[in-house]
């Protein structure tokens, strides 16, 4: 098994380095999204955690990033191993054995990931397809504590937990299935110097609230079915996230460093962000227009800091919420306020390319609403034909 040299862990040789080909922003668990068996409550204990996640680019070596960004003690982790999942699905409990492969940390199966870090592990001979899934199944052998694991709760893909070490196990007959991943920070693969991955930034439109379960039909999904071979996607975005404030998660402009400039080989950045922080904003025209002024202000530091890794930043217009509750207020600040951030957004001239998915996605003839045919029915979130509709919006060498 490979061990990290300095030549593997060098962000960059002549010819390859490593890019970050999947990744999901870091959350606190809340109590309703623990895991199964936990125990009386309180503990994570000799448990299996088999998770599937869909690469973007793909590549002959491979590596993981696991985190505890929101643990407060050291999380023990006693066995990982990597594998194609049977049939090539996403949030199925089988692997095809003849491709599971132990990962190791520093040459040893088992790794201590200090409170609030993580950990790369050695690089591992795995071939991936773009667009592939890959099974990760992870063994935590001690205890560790509920209220301080990290996950990500908004997957939209099914992932499975079964007492014991069942890591190389090919199907886990019995277990628990739940809409979560856990622990899982990043895949990287070894890919070409002229591959580079484009960070979305962004909140539950982009995680893909209102997709389908396993369906890997975010508008994510869907761009990358658009994009050249070389770019790789990375979905940093999360359900309630803000860009101004903390609530669910860190906001944006406390987590860009973390979620975008510390990943391999990214080299765009698109924010589609800002329709939380309009929403839980009081709805009066004094509270609008200072959202509305520190939203600008905001996306100029996130611009100023970007530019320290990625080439260029792109950003994408608030998708409208009209008859959404509680975000729509009856005197319309909230709207006033949203059509002043896009009107800055695409005249502003501070980004290198406006996505405008407004547009993309509000009905002609209600403009403050999104069109029927896109919405998931709370006239917020996006359907499956929506997210297809904002993939499409994106505009043609944007990323080359």
């Amino acid at each position: 098994m490979a061990r990290l040299t300095l030549e593997s862990i060098r962000r960059r040789t002549m010819d390859a380095h490593w890019v970050a080909t999947w990744a999901a922003m870091p959350q606190f668990t809340e109590p309703d999204n623990l895991p199964p068996h936990v125990a009386g409550g309180r503990a994570f204990v000799d448990v299996t955690l088999r998770q599937t996640v869909r690469v973007s680019v793909g590549g002959e070596r491979v590596r993981l990033r696991l985190t505890n960004a929101f643990g407060d003690v050291p999380l023990a982790i006693a066995a990982v191993s990597v594998a194609l999942p049977a049939g090539g699905a996403a949030g199925v409990s089988a692997i095809r054995p003849d491709t599971a492969r132990a990962v190791t940390f520093h040459g040893q199966r088992s790794v201590v990931v200090p409170a609030g870090a993580l950990m790369v592990s050695d690089p591992l001979d795995v071939p991936l397809a773009r667009g592939a899934n890959l099974t990760v199944s992870v063994h935590l052998a001690q205890g560790h504590p509920a209220d301080a694991l990290t996950s990500h709760p908004g997957s939209r893909t099914t992932s499975y937990v079964l007492g014991g070490n069942r890591v190389a196990d090919a199907d886990l007959p019995g277990a628990d299935p739940v809409d979560h991943w856990y622990l899982l920070g990043a895949v990287e693969v070894w890919a070409p110097a002229t591959t580079g991955a484009v960070a979305l930034l962004g909140d539950s439109l982009t995680d893909g609230r209102g997709s389908t379960t396993n369906g890997n039909d975010r508008w994510p999904d869907r761009l990358l079915d658009r994009l050249p071979p070389g770019v790789a996607v990375i979905n940093q975005a999360g359900g309630g996230n803000r860009v101004l404030h903390d609530g669910l998660g860190p906001s944006a402009l406390a987590r860009l460093d973390r979620d975008v400039l510390a990943q391999s080989g990214v080299r765009w950045l698109v924010v589609f962000e800002g329709v939380n922080d309009l929403g839980t904003a009081a709805p009066t025209e004094a509270a609008q227009k200072q959202v509305a002024a520190d939203l600008i202000a905001a996306y100029e530091q996130l611009v100023a800091r970007a530019y320290a890794r990625c080439d260029r930043v792109y950003g994408a217009t608030i998708t409208p919420f009209g008859g959404s509750d509680p975000y729509d207020d009856p005197d319309g600040r909230r709207e006033a306020a949203r059509q002043e951030v896009n009107r800055w957004i695409r005249t502003g001239g501070l980004f290198d390319g406006v996505l405008d998915f407004d547009a993309a996605v509000r009905d002609p003839e209600r403009p403050h609403r999104l069109l029927a045919a896109f919405d998931e029915g709370d006239h917020l979130h996006i359907n499956p034909a929506g997210y297809q509709a904002i993939a499409n919006a994106v505009p043609d060498g944007l990323f080359r």
